[in-house]
C-alpha cells in the first residue's frame, strides 16, 4: 500500500534535510550522531507508515520536528545563531529582548518534543492499541516523560565515552547542572500545551476506520 502524497513529501524533505544540515557543518564529529538516526527514521518510517498508516497531519507533526532537529544540527544545538538573525532580520537581539543569558534553541527543541510527538502518540494508541482517548492521553504524556528521560541517559553515557568538550557540544548544556530536568519539564509541557486540541485522530485517508472518541 502506498503513502499519501503528502506524507511522501514529508519524509523526502526529512531526507533532504540529512545533507543541508551535514554540509559545512560546524562540528563535524557530531555530525553522524545527529543525522545518522534521521537517515535510519526516514527508512524505518516509509516502511511503517504503509504497514501502519497514520493520518497526514501526526505525520507533518513529527517531520516538523525532525527538520528543527537537523536545522539546530547543523551548528549543533548551542550555537544555533537565531539572536543573530534576529538582529539581521528585526534589528533587535531576542536574547536581550527576553532576558536570556545563553543560546536557548535547544530548549526549544525540547519543548518542541513534546509538541510535535504528543498527536501521533495519541493517535498511535487509540488507532492501534485500541485505548479510550482519556488513556490514549495518560499513556501519551507518560511517553513524552519516558522518552526524554531516556534521552537523557543517552546523553549521559555520550558524556562518559567522549571528550568534555565534544560531550558538551554534543548535549548543549552550556555549563548548567540542571540541564537534563529542565529539558524533560520542556518537554512535558510541550505535550501539555497540545491538549485542549488533540480530538480523536482522523481516520487515515487510506487506512483502517479512525477510533471513537471515547
Amino acid at each position: 500500500m502506498g503513502l499519501p502524497a503528502a506524507q511522501r513529501w514529508w519524509l523526502l524533505a526529512c531526507l533532504a534535510g540529512v545533507p543541508l544540515s551535514a554540509v559545512g557543518a560546524a562540528y563535524p564529529p557530531n555530525t553522524w550522531l545527529q543525522v545518522g538516526p534521521v537517515m535510519a527514521g526516514v527508512a524505518i518510517g516509509w516502511w511503517a507508515l504503509r504497514r501502519w498508516p497514520m493520518s497526514n497531519a501526526s505525520v507533518a507533526w513529527v517531520s516538523a520536528f525532525v527538520l528543527l532537529h537537523l536545522l539546530a544540527a547543523r551548528w549543533t544545538y548551542s550555537d544555533v545563531p537565531y539572536d543573530a538573525w534576529g538582529r539581521a532580520a528585526f534589528g533587535l537581539s531576542i536574547d536581550a529582548a527576553l532576558g536570556f543569558e545563553r543560546n536557548m534553541f535547544d530548549r526549544l527543541v525540547h519543548f518542541a518534543s513534546g509538541l510535535c510527538f504528543a498527536r501521533a502518540l495519541v493517535e498511535l494508541c487509540m488507532v492501534y492499541g485500541g485505548l479510550s482517548r482519556r488513556w490514549a492521553i495518560t499513556v501519551m504524556v507518560l511517553g513524552v516523560l519516558a522518552i526524554g528521560a531516556l534521552y537523557e541517559i543517552f546523553e549521559w553515557m555520550l558524556t562518559i565515552g567522549m571528550s568534555p568538550e565534544a560531550a558538551d557540544m554534543y548535549n548543549g548544556q552550556q555549563g548548567d547542572m540542571f540541564d537534563a530536568p529542565k529539558d524533560m519539564a520542556l518537554a512535558l509541557l510541550g505535550c501539555l500545551v497540545t491538549l485542549p486540541w488533540i480530538n480523536a485522530p482522523q481516520q487515515p485517508d487510506h487506512s483502517r476506520p479512525g477510533p471513537s472518541a471515547s
